[in-house]
């Protein structure tokens, strides 16, 4: 079985916090690529699988997650806008509600806030994810001279051995 650790990168090396760090490894494992087992096998050594399809995988769920909290944003942005409305109609009503109504509204903005920074950090670690997919989809194509001293890998092609060396000089550089 090819090893993937050529495959990798070390997820330290992508510039992200120890909480972006964990948010990756969580949703690497959630994103469910058809290489999942590899993946989680990378994540559980502080690895970012890089081939298309795990990249793909992680970017696609990255995308769907980040939709999710721009429309919980927008909903609570909307309930925002309602409670403000009620507090401004209602205002003869509200001395006696006035408390409940301002916790509620500041418990919304609370969770606003932390939507926005959870939506910044998806955005950063998502656009770390692209670039390497983009780099991991620029290196398929290449064709190395298989002379040159590769692993030796029993494979039906080259292109796992070409990846592997393109993926250790990526690896070295990084």
């Amino acid at each position: 079985m090819p090893s993937t650790e050529a495959n990798t990168v070390e997820d330290t090396q992508l510039g992200l916090t120890d909480e972006e760090i964990n948010l990756l490894r969580y949703h690497q494992a959630q994103a469910g690529s058809s290489s999942s087992r590899a993946a989680s096998r990378a994540s559980s050594q502080g690895r970012l699988l890089l081939d298309a399809p795990s990249l793909a995988a992680l970017a696609r769920h990255l995308d769907r997650l980040m939709h999710q909290i721009q429309q919980r944003i927008e909903y609570l942005s909307e309930q925002s806008a309602v409670v403000t409305m009620q507090q401004y109609d209602h205002a003869g009503n509200l001395v006696d509600n006035a408390d409940a109504e301002i916790a509620r509204f500041q418990g919304i903005m609370a969770q606003i806030d932390e939507l926005e920074l959870d939506f910044d950090r998806i955005a950063h670690i998502r656009d770390i994810v692209r670039e390497y997919r983009q780099r991991v989809e620029n290196l398929e194509p290449i064709h190395i001279d298989t002379r040159v001293a590769l692993p030796v890998v029993d494979t039906d092609t080259n292109k796992y051995r070409e990846r592997v060396f393109i993926m250790d000089i990526l690896t070295a550089t990084l």
